[in-house]
């Protein structure tokens, strides 16, 4: 699988001025365990518990953070943000995924926002974190949404969120939204509106579900219905079987070289050892004192008498392919 990217932000310029934050959770008294009866109430209670940092505090705990990697200055920072991630994970809530799901994505991201937040650049860190949070939820989303990923370019990332916004602004205003059109207001390829479209339409199906027959027969299922590209067994069988014989009579015919130099050709460059690639003519020139087209007549002349070996001893060679 291709990943989702995540990219920084490179500069104030590029942030807004502020990033709104959900107000805490107060828990509720029951006589049941939270845990038990609501986990997103019982982790909002937790998250309740954690104070919201002033702006002195918060530059006063980056600073530090900075020059130091202290630990728990990084802490400070991290909870004291975490109900900025519960807001933007509810923003990409669908009923497909469960809100905590995406709450522990966007932690990942806001620990990473504190790892890389430069306090020297005069911007909040809830408004740098809320980049790094929204970039792991997407990608969270982009990652799971199907079994087969539907977004694996950064074009078609764009078009997964995108595409329907744009054909719903599209025919709200009377506008056709044709492939051409929206490739254009999107900025990307025609094709990849294409493609993003023919993904998006079509539902996961699972190969193991059983299809109903007239009968109500449900044993069969859409595996059984796909066919089987590989070659039947006793075909299988008679290959591998043509294949050792061809192998036992390469054997028989070395042992019927005398000649050392025939010898070196056909078990250095003709049949070589698993693994090792064939000798060049040139080497083996040298090894006896031969020029390159001298050794290459003896292959050539190996070669055919090679053929006639096999032709001779397997009626059904002119049949077997390079092996």
């Amino acid at each position: 699988m291709v990943e989702a990217e995540v990219v920084e932000p490179e500069g104030p310029e590029a942030l807004d001025d502020e990033v709104e934050v959900i107000p805490p959770v107060e828990p509720k008294a029951s006589g049941t365990s939270l845990a038990r009866s609501d986990p997103l109430r019982a982790y909002m209670a937790e998250v309740s518990r954690h104070p919201l940092l002033s702006r002195e505090e918060e530059m006063e705990l980056a600073q530090l953070y900075a020059r130091t990697g202290d630990r728990d200055a990084a802490w400070k920072l991290v909870t004291a943000n975490l109900r900025l991630v519960v807001k933007i994970a509810r923003e990409y809530h669908r009923g497909v995924f469960q809100l905590l799901d995406l709450i522990q994505e966007g932690n990942v991201g806001l620990m990473q926002a504190v790892k890389k937040f430069d306090p020297l650049k005069g911007v909040k860190l809830s408004t740098y974190a809320a980049w790094w949070i929204r970039a792991y939820v997407i990608r969270f989303i982009m990652d799971n949404w199907r079994q087969v990923k539907l977004g694996t370019t950064q074009a078609q990332r764009k078009l997964f969120f995108n595409l329907n916004k744009e054909r719903e602004r599209l025919l709200a205003r009377g506008i056709e939204p044709s492939p051409r059109l929206l490739a254009k207001n999107l900025r990307v390829d025609e094709s990849d509106v294409m493609e993003m479209s023919a993904r998006m339409a079509g539902d996961d199906l699972s190969l193991d579900q059983p299809l109903r027959g007239a009968e109500g027969d449900t044993s069969t299922t859409h595996l059984d219905r796909l066919e089987d590209g590989a070659s039947p067994a006793d075909e299988t069988l008679a290959a591998d079987q043509m294949r050792r014989l061809f192998r036992e009579k390469l054997e028989a015919f070395g042992k019927t070289l005398t000649d050392e130099r025939e010898r070196a050709i056909f078990a250095d460059r003709l049949l070589p050892s698993e693994g090792a690639p064939p000798a060049t003519l040139a080497d083996l020139g040298a090894r006896f004192g031969l020029t390159r087209e001298r050794a290459r007549q003896i292959e050539a002349r190996l070669t055919g008498r090679l053929r006639d070996f096999m032709q001779a001893e397997i009626p059904d060679f002119h049949l077997l392919g390079p092996d």
